[in-house]
Formats: C-alpha cells, structure tokens, sequence
C-alpha cells in the first residue's frame, strides 16, 4: 500500500536519525556513567527533561503527517495526546498497589479517598503492561477514527474541522475534571512508583525512557516518511492542495483522511504514553486546547510537511519556553504570539523551508570567476 518509487531516507533524514541514535546513546552513557562532579555529568532532571522534548516531538512529527501532508489542521491532538497519557498513568498507579498513603492494594488512593469500593470496569486490565499499551493505541485510535468517520464523510473540512476538533478536546477535558469520571479529577494521576518493575524515579529508569523515547521517535519518523515518498503518500499531498479535483477523478478522498487521521492519532498517543513516566503526572490540564494549538505552533515553526522540521521546532521551541518560564515567564506566552506571527508572515516554510530555500538558491547561483590579470607589456 505504501510502495513507491522515493527512496525512504533522504540526506536531511538520516542526519536526523543518526542525531537520534547518538543521543539514545550517548544521553544515558553521560548520565550513568560519569561522576557527579563531571562537567560531562548529565543530571537526572535533564534526562527527564530532554525525554520531555522528544515526547513533543513525537506529537509534532504526528501532527505534521496530517496537517503537513494532508491538509486536515487538526487543533485537538492533544487530546490523542493525554489519552494515550492516562493509558500509561492508569497502569503506573495500578503498580502501587498497597504501598499508596491508604495502603489499599486493589484501588488507588484517590478512590479511597472518595469512599469508592470497587474499582470501575474502565480500570479492568490495567495491572498488566500489554493490556495499558493496547489501550495507548486503541483510545487515541477508537475515538479519531469515531470522529473522522463522521466529519470526513459529512466533508467537513477547513476552519470548521479545526473548531470541531477543539470542540471535543474542551468537552474531554470538562469530563476529566469530574471526578466521578474515575480518572481523579482536576488532580489527575501522580505518585507513581514503579514501571515494569523498575524504580521510575531512579537514574537508569530515567535514561532508559529517554532512550525508548529517542528510537520511538525515529521509528515514527520512518512510518511517517515511508507513508509520504508512497504512492499513498502522493494522493495524501493531492488531497491537501486539490481535494475536490482529487475525489472528482475517483479517489476516496475520505477514506485517505481517516487511515491518516487514526495513525497521526496512535502516534500522539504513543507520545503520550512516554510523556508521563517521564514528568509523573497526568492530568485533564493536558487536554487543554492551549496545548493542541501550542504543538501547531511547533510545526508552524520548524515547516509544515517537513517531518523532521515539526520534531526540530518541538524541540527547540519548547527549550526556549524552558528558559523563557525561568528567566521571564510572564512574557512567554507573548513571545509564543509574537513568533507564530513572525512565523506565519516571513517564515511560511518554517526554518528548516528557510533553510532549504537558501540551499537550492546557493546551488543556483552561478560561480564567479575573478578575472585574468594581464602580462604586463613588453617593450
């Protein structure tokens, strides 16, 4: 379904991955293996914190697949995004069993605290690791897929798509801070203790996530970057700048969306999922359509339908909202403003389009030969 004539990795690409597979490596070798004294030493908080990024850029690199690719500007992944994190979270407060402050080992200590006394069916299965990474796919997966079906063959499309999407991330993050919901309320899901057996707050946890997190972003790159050199890839880009032209000569314009929309949506949620054992919380803040507008800010910023520019503009915009939040954090959400107007007026190709504009321009621009000195005369 995916064949194509496009070689998979271009030039940019395997930078891109060689960068990843480096810094899977080297990030824990630099964090486990040198002293606490080094200038090599990476501290455990700059672990969690570059994973961090990399689960961004992983909501980034999915987002681009669909808005890049497709042209379905989609405002609510963060909700694909939280729902793949409270996939995760459920299973990590499950883990806790009776070691929590009401020391219950069959409910978690929120359900105690609101006198529940039995744990509800949309916690069954959640003690075992394969069944909560089922559900990171199968959440994010059931409801994009619920939702395209309905809005793609309804052809709802453009500016209307994009409310309708913010539309149902707000209504998941009002039912979420109802506690009745199960999912504890605006307080969320924290207090985590173990993943797979191992300590998650420990050092080689944290790395090892970082890790995961590093080759779970390349291997999405590949997915996404074997799906748009296809011949898939090419009805997807049809769709995006002449939707009506390409369902007139009989493609099924809606049935494309939706397989992109529901694998875009897996990959958020997979995001997700390696987002809360890294930060230990999770909470309806993160359905918040701030968020979901926040990562369209990223691929705006690093060039729509670019791939590894979405995941480079998660990566760097969030590290300067890191040092904007410390250093100036009543200015940052200006700044956020201010750079996507920037952006949207002088960058329409992001910096990595930039980049490649002056590349191509470089190579055009014809070699200027300094001219021949003559002999001087001879009497």
């Amino acid at each position: 379904m995916f064949a194509g004539g496009t070689k998979l990795i271009d030039a940019r690409g395997a930078v891109f991955l060689s960068l990843l597979v480096i810094a899977a490596i080297l990030v824990p070798a630099l964090a486990l293996g040198t002293p606490a004294g080094s200038r090599l030493h990476l501290p455990a908080y700059l672990v969690a914190l570059f994973g961090k990024y990399l689960c961004f850029a992983l909501l980034a690199l999915a987002l681009d697949l669909v808005w890049g690719y497709c042209g379905v500007l989609s405002l609510g992944h963060g909700a694909f995004f939280a729902l793949g994190g409270y996939a995760m979270g459920m299973y990590l407060m499950r883990q806790i069993g009776s070691r929590g402050v009401y020391a219950n080992p069959n409910l978690p200590d929120f359900m105690v605290f609101l006198n529940w006394k039995e744990l509800p069916w949309t916690w069954w299965g959640f003690s075992s690791f394969p069944w909560a990474m089922l559900m990171v796919f199968l959440a994010p997966g059931v409801l994009a897929f619920c939702f395209g079906w309905l809005a793609f063959r309804s052809r709802v499309t453009g500016v209307y798509l994009s409310i309708i999407t913010q539309a149902m991330t707000y209504a998941l993050l009002l039912a979420f801070f109802r506690n009745d919901m199960g999912f504890g309320g605006n307080n969320g899901l924290t207090d985590f203790k173990d993943i797979l057996g191992f300590n998650v707050q420990a050092d080689a946890t944290r790395s090892a996530l970082f890790s995961v997190s590093a080759l779970t972003l390349a291997g999405a790159y590949l997915l996404a970057r074997a799906m748009v050199v296809s011949k898939f890839g090419k009805v997807m880009i049809a769709i995006r700048d002449a939707e009506s032209r390409t369902r007139f000569i009989g493609y099924r314009v809606e049935n494309y969306k939706l397989l992109v929309f529901v694998i875009s949506a897996m990959m958020a949620g997979v995001a997700g999922a390696l987002y809360v054992p890294q930060v230990g919380i999770i909470n309806p803040g993160e359905f918040a359509p701030a968020n979901s507008i926040e990562a369209v800010i990223w691929v705006a910023v690093g060039g729509r339908g670019t791939l590894v520019g979405a995941a480079l503009g998660a990566i760097s915009v969030n590290f300067a909202k890191t040092w904007f939040t410390g250093a100036l954090p009543e200015f940052w959400l200006f700044a956020l403003g201010l750079l996507f107007i920037l952006v949207t007026l002088f960058l329409p190709k992001g910096i990595l389009g930039l980049a490649g504009d002056l590349t191509r321009r470089r190579a055009k621009t014809p070699e200027v030969k300094p001219a021949a000195v003559p002999a001087p005369a001879t009497e």
